[in-house]
């Protein structure tokens, strides 16, 4: 098990994250989410030991083997596909290697080692590590042709590929991942859900893909406001979790306010009454001791994305018949016909290299057909965001500068620079800071300001959502479901597809088969996913999430009324029984309180909100303890008046 402990991060004045911690054990599948610039990727960094935390420690065992995919495209080139994902498990290649070149004599002693060596390679598995080998390159896209060429003629999406395969044939005790999908199609991504879980060791990954947590995670952690908080549960549970830990805090605030004014308005009567001395000093004391409860600002919600609304167009937008194209003569697609209408919104999926951009470059004009025809419609005017455009920023200029240069000083729709990026999340210094120092989704998001700047009748969007956080994702798919042009959406993201397509393009097997609506078939070709939950148990994923009815609180039940005064009590034995009855509510009050506050102390834990019934039974206790001393209080108050009336 690896286990973190009370990390701290800065960079320079900005606190990135303060006193977290986390338990990574075998079997435990979590998933890290959070908004972009939060500090995920440099928590995994810390985690994996290429980052020295401020504050805090990691404890884990000495021959514990960590494997880490990070977002940065890999740069080894030597050797094969096969080989360099081979190459994960050293320990096999050399037997295997000592296996094949025999024993180095005839003596006992060598034939001994020959035996042991074999005795090993067996306990590894290791006759079946090169087919396994196969097995996961072909699982990640690959074909068996490939297995061969040279990792230096791969594009940077399959190098990663080709990183993530030598992780997983490595099998480490811990693998953390940062956003494995984003160069994954649909078909790899099923695979690799199938393949995690069953991961027995154990698992953290970053991801944006709300299906891919779901069908994987058996814990999620959320990076957000400087603190870690874990969820028990997929995607759809921990969104409902969060919303019912913010509302409580919200409440317990509330009612923490309340009591922290009350107290103080006592203070503040009774401050210079010699009689109250000490129970002014006890409430100073309380109101010191007090913790105030935090409630999570919800800053990710405050940005939101805006396409500008497109110029008419005619009815069809694009148009391929009977096509067929390729290269150098050799075709890729054949017999291809695709019909775009003004206002539609189409996902087209399959494996990489099927074909995709190749229909698009044919639909632009970018790509002269082999046979058949492809047409644009009139007026139609083209935006276009390509999976790598975020990449291209120069890091070097500040953000503002890339929007000067790309937008001018200001949108076509009147509105400065530094508000439009506003709506993108950049505010305030945020467009002072330099592309460089910008988090990958920060990135994405500061070139889709620059495509969504301009009203375009036509909106192709190669992976827009790559390194987006959720929030993010959440913010594109409001706005493309409003949008009123027409959109070719080109992704691995099935809740986006989900929400935001009309109908479907199936892009494979050099064809391409248009679907009406989006038949769950096609985003899950392998077969409809599952995931298991805490107990082991598989269960389908859930198509959306859905937030829980809250059930009606029931309301608090109100202090006792206050007794009715007494008589002034003149007789000396009963003076001093008053006294003592005095001085016992006081103390009995102070000890209401005291539980009151360590009650409250706890329920400020966030750690405590993963435990259902724990939060129930601590909630009821404090109701109930809040009751307790306000009837004390009011009897402390009565017998006091009393005490002192003439």
């Amino acid at each position: 098990m690896l286990t973190a402990t009370g990390l701290s991060l800065a960079h320079g004045s900005r606190v990135l994250f303060r006193d977290v911690s986390l338990s990574l054990s075998p079997g435990r599948r979590v998933a890290l989410v959070g908004a972009n610039g939060q500090g995920k990727t440099s928590l995994l960094d810390i985690l994996v030991d290429n980052t020295t935390p401020d504050s805090g420690s990691i404890t884990k065992p000495k021959d514990m083997r960590i494997g880490y995919l990070a977002q940065e495209i890999p740069t080894e080139d030597d050797g094969s596909v096969l080989d360099t994902v081979l190459g994960g498990r050293p320990d096999i290649m050399h037997l295997h290697h000592t296996l094949a070149a025999g024993p180095t004599d005839t003596t006992p002693e060598a034939l001994d080692t020959y035996g042991d060596a074999q005795t090993r390679f067996e306990q590894l598995n290791g006759y079946a590590f090169k087919a396994e080998a196969h097995a996961v390159i072909a699982g990640l896209g690959f074909a068996t042709e490939d297995a061969e060429k040279p990792v230096a003629e791969l594009s940077g999406g399959w190098r990663m590929r080709v990183a993530l395969a030598r992780l997983l044939l490595s099998a480490p005790d811990l693998l953390i991942l940062d956003e494995p999908t984003n160069h994954l199609d649909l078909d790899s991504v099923g695979w690799l859900e199938q393949r995690l879980k069953s991961w027995t060791g154990s698992l953290l990954f970053v991801s944006h893909d709300r299906d891919f947590i779901d069908n994987i995670a058996t814990h999620v952690v959320e990076l957000a406001n400087e603190t870690l908080t874990e969820y028990v549960g997929g995607f759809a549970e921990f969104v409902v979790e969060r919303e019912e830990r913010i509302e409580r805090l919200q409440a317990q605030a509330a009612s923490q306010a309340k009591q922290r004014a009350q107290t103080e308005k006592f203070v503040e009567r009774f401050r210079y009454k010699a009689t109250k001395a000490r129970q002014v000093q006890s409430r100073i004391k309380m109101l010191e001791k007090l913790e105030k409860i935090e409630v999570p600002e919800r800053k990710e919600l405050q940005a939101r994305f805006q396409f500008p609304e497109p110029p008419r167009t005619s009815r069809v937008v694009a148009e391929l018949r009977d096509m067929t194209a390729g290269y150098d003569d050799t075709p890729v697609l054949r017999d291809v016909s695709v019909h775009v209408e003004r206002g539609q919104k189409l996902a087209l999926v399959g494996p990489n290299g099927a074909g995709k951009t190749t229909l698009l470059k044919m639909l632009l004009g970018d790509l002269p057909p082999m046979e058949g025809s492809a047409e644009i419609g009139q007026s139609v005017t083209v935006a276009r965001f390509e999976q790598h455009q975020a990449d291209e920023l120069n890091p070097d200029q500040m953000v503002l500068e890339v929007a000067r240069d790309g937008i001018g000083a200001e949108t076509p729709r009147g509105k400065s620079l530094r508000t439009y990026l506003a709506s993108f999340g950049f505010r305030d210094d945020a467009v002072e800071r330099q592309v460089g120092v910008l988090s990958g989704g920060e990135r994405t998001r500061l070139a889709l300001a620059k495509v969504m700047a301009e009203p375009a009748g036509l909106l192709i969007l190669d992976e827009p959502t790559n390194h987006l956080d959720l929030a993010s994702c959440d913010m594109l798919e409001d706005a493309l479901r409003v949008y009123p042009g027409t959109v070719l959406l080109v992704t691995h993201d099935r809740y986006l597809i989900r929400s935001v397509a009309d109908d479907v393009v199936d892009v494979r097997d050099g064809t391409a088969r248009f679907h009406h609506g989006v038949p769950e078939s096609v985003l899950n070709p392998s077969g409809p996913t599952t995931r298991r939950d805490t107990a082991g148990n598989e269960r389908p994923a859930p198509k959306k999430q859905q937030p829980k009815k809250q059930q009606p609180k029931k309301k608090a039940a109100a202090p006792p009324p206050p007794k009715k005064k007494q008589k002034p009590v003149t007789d000396p034995q009963k003076d001093r029984e008053l006294r003592k009855q005095v001085n016992r509510l006081e103390k009995k009050w102070e000890q209401a309180e005291t539980t009151v506050a360590d009650l409250q102390a706890q329920l400020a834990d966030p750690d405590v909100y993963a435990d259902t019934d724990k939060v129930v039974d601590l909630q009821a206790r404090h109701d109930a303890a809040k009751d307790e001393a306000a009837r004390l209080m009011s009897e402390w108050e009565q017998a006091a008046t009393r005490l002192e009336s003439p």
